[in-house]
């Protein structure tokens, strides 16, 4: 039987690479001569801008802290024990940079071992314990925690969360047996299931408070010092703990049930990492934490030897790291500083980047339009929101009327663009409409201003062809809605100048937006890919399948939403535009179906209502379909789409759209909602065995988010 020590060296031996956490143990003497106290510091030595996280040296740096401490609370030289981080970081948890190493299960499950080993070591010292959850926390860094006897957070804390079914993992090291067992297994399937799968959404640490999670908390300013005064009244009995009790009967059950169908509407079992946790937090009701624990770290190896978990770091990484340095991005000091912007258009959609532009340069920004009731129109929006950021308190009220002072509109071009050093276009989709706009814009804008483009499928090169500067267009594709999804595509066309591109981008940086560089090509990434996507599903119906066997045959993917809802939000007339658009570009793989014609045409929003809550086919739709005689399965359906997604990707890489498979994955992530564990796309066509039926070869090079062979 191996021992702590040597599980945890073993797996540095893998992970030569570690940034190691170093565990440093103080002394002082508590306040109201509660005794002698050792806190232990968790540091990894750099700043806040990198993380404390727990390899296997830093659990061992640990493990040997905790040593140091079991022996001098057997000594009576110490009344207990804290745990805090450096500035601003608890710890957040296993570093995903040696997951990624792992070859065989016996070394997962060594890793699962070794953090429980070390951790549950703090729940069984003979003087209390104390987590200070001073900055950001999650995953490891939260279970840390859950171990010890009390804990206090920081009212500053922006960050508090267990991620690791987000990613494709369990909160394997005392998550998932410890949290329902304080909180209760309701508020524990919140954070465990429901914030990981929206999206990994974060708690602050009030939230933290008043879940159960925390039993005191403190200002951000002198948390620790408000803690270890917490602290030695606690020891000294002047405080006294009082928690609420666990409801260990239906309630737990119903917990549980109602974590199935959170996880269900959100991955519909087509990742097990959701299931795998609720299994042992329906088995963590008795209270037996061994139990758990032992469940955890099978869950722990098991998961980290599947393909979800390599798919979620893959796209956690893109998400990271990729998304911060764009592939063929210019060199960044070629880009000229942006002092004004203006936009052309003052509809929802243009009304939506002014306000963008307004929030994340805090430069002027000038809006025109056709009439005066239009431009005012969106000037008025912008006003509103700037009211609802002031009176939601997320800003104050010299940043509101500054804000409010920066934006204007204006009916005359030469008036509002003069002196603009960008300016976005964001009118009708049409070809003739953008070049007339852009040939009226070029006369009167400085000869340095960019003008971008906001087209989400049209020729950036044909729309600046007639321009006397076409070297100064750009592509700059935003998706809907602009607050919310991360992604902006930033097109060059085939005479765009290494200056305007660099500008475009460090525009896009400031907007702290994900910029991916595309070539232009019809529809760029997202809506090709989507396009051909929706395309498919739309031919088998036109072909005879049932409406609800094509929706139901995708969702084994686990997407945001199914293809008919997703046309009902982007809109049935512009998923018709753009796959005419693509129809006139590839005649071939892209086709116009006369059944979205037929709604269009109708007048229709999509193909549901909602009278009941839930969508249903809407009669009117119902009745204009058209359909054939060939009735498809659900597999074949999902056969078919996901081959015509995986031709269309192959194709997209050989013209050099992008530059490689990863930049695909990350726009359809920050783009399209796609999930975390299909990576995107491509490592689930590859896992899949699609990419080597339609393409011959794999997207990505094996262990890039699989396994290392």
């Amino acid at each position: 039987m191996s021992t702590t020590a040597e599980l945890l060296k073993g797996a540095a031996e893998l992970f030569p690479d570690e940034v190691v956490t170093q565990a440093h143990v103080r002394h002082l003497d508590l306040p109201f001569g509660a005794g002698r106290f050792a806190l232990v510091t968790l540091d990894n030595g750099l700043d806040h801008t990198k993380p404390t996280t727990f390899g296997p040296q830093s659990l061992a740096n640990l493990n040997a802290a905790v040593d140091q401490v079991e022996q001098e609370a057997l000594a009576g030289s110490i009344v207990g024990a804290g745990i805090t981080g450096k500035p601003f970081i608890f710890a957040v948890g296993a570093d995903l940079k040696g997951v990624e190493l792992l070859k065989k299960h016996d070394e997962a499950l060594a890793i699962g071992k070794g953090g429980h080993d070390v951790f549950k070591r703090l729940s069984t010292l003979t003087v209390p314990t104390f987590a200070y959850y001073n900055g950001a926390a999650m995953g490891g860094g939260v279970e840390v925690g859950l171990h010890c006897t009390y804990r206090t957070v920081s009212k500053a804390i922006p960050a508090f969360s267990l991620p690791e079914v987000f990613l494709g993992l369990v909160p394997g090291w005392g998550g998932c047996a410890l949290l329902p067992n304080l909180i209760g297994a309701d508020r524990a399937v919140s954070v465990i299931i429901e914030n990981s799968l929206n999206q990994n959404r974060q708690l602050r640490g009030k939230q933290v408070f008043d879940l159960g999670i925390a039993d005191a908390l403190f200002e951000g300013a002198d948390f620790l010092e408000q803690s270890l005064l917490w602290t030695a009244n606690v020891l000294n009995g002047t405080t006294e703990v009082v928690r609420a009790d666990v409801d260990r009967g239906e309630a737990w059950d119903a917990a549980v049930a109602r974590g199935r169908a959170i996880a269900d509407s959100k991955v519909h079992g087509a990742a097990p990492a959701a299931y795998r946790a609720l299994e042992i937090i329906e088995a963590a009701k008795d209270g037996d934490l061994q139990k758990g624990f032992d469940a955890e770290d099978a869950a722990l190896a098991d998961l980290i030897m599947g393909g979800e978990l390599r798919s979620g770091i893959y796209a956690f990484n893109l998400v990271q790291k990729r998304a911060k340095r764009p592939a063929g991005a210019p060199d960044k000091n070629l880009a000229r500083p942006v002092t004004k912007v203006g936009v052309v258009g003052a509809g929802l959609m243009a009304s939506q980047l002014a306000l963008l532009f307004l929030r994340r340069l805090e430069v002027p920004v000038v809006l025109t339009d056709i009439d005066q009731e239009r431009v005012d129109k969106g000037v008025g929006y912008v006003h509103a929101e700037i009211r609802k950021l002031l009176d939601k308190g997320r800003i104050n009220r010299d940043k509101a009327n500054r804000l409010t002072a920066l934006v204007t509109g204006v009916l005359d071009k030469a008036e509002g663009f003069a002196d603009a050093d960008f300016i976005i276009e964001a009118v009708f989709e049409e070809m003739s409409v953008k070049q007339k706009v852009f040939a009226e814009v070029e006369a009167v804008a400085p000869a340095h201003a960019i003008l971008a483009t906001n087209t989400s499928s049209l020729s950036v090169s044909e729309m600046a062809s007639k321009l006397e500067h076409p070297e100064r267009v750009v592509g700059f594709h935003f998706f809907n809605p602009v607050a919310i999804l991360p992604l902006l595509e930033i097109v060059r066309g085939e005479r765009t100048d290494d200056a305007s591109l660099a500008t475009a981008f460090g525009v896009a940086r400031k907007l702290k937006k994900t910029a991916v560089l595309t070539k232009d090509a019809p529809a760029f990434v997202v809506n090709r890919i989507l396009t051909r996507f929706m395309g498919e599903i739309q031919n088998v119906i036109d072909e005879g399948t049932p409406v609800a066997t094509a929706e139901k045959a995708i969702e084994p993917l686990g997407l945001p939403m199914s293809p008919l809802v997703l046309l009902e939000l982007v809109g049935p007339a512009i998923g018709l535009h753009v796959s005419e658009t693509l129809n006139r570009a590839f005649p071939e793989r892209f086709t116009v179906s006369p059944n979205l014609r037929r709604v269009v045409e109708a007048g229709k929003r999509g193909f549901y209502v909602y009278d009941s809550g839930a969508p249903v086919l809407d009669p009117e739709v119902a009745a204009l379909l058209v359909q054939g005689d060939s009735v498809l399965t659900e597999e074949q359906v999902r056969d078919r789409v996901l081959d015509a997604v995986a031709q269309e990707i192959g194709l997209m890489l050989e013209e050099g759209v992008v530059a490689e498979a990863q930049d695909i994955d990350l726009c359809l992530i920050t783009g399209a909602g796609w999930p975390f564990h299909l990576g995107g796309v491509t490592p689930y066509l590859d896992r899949e065995g699609v990419s080597e039926r339609v393409n011959g070869k794999k997207f990505l090079a094996p262990g890039l988010a699989s396994v290392p062979a």
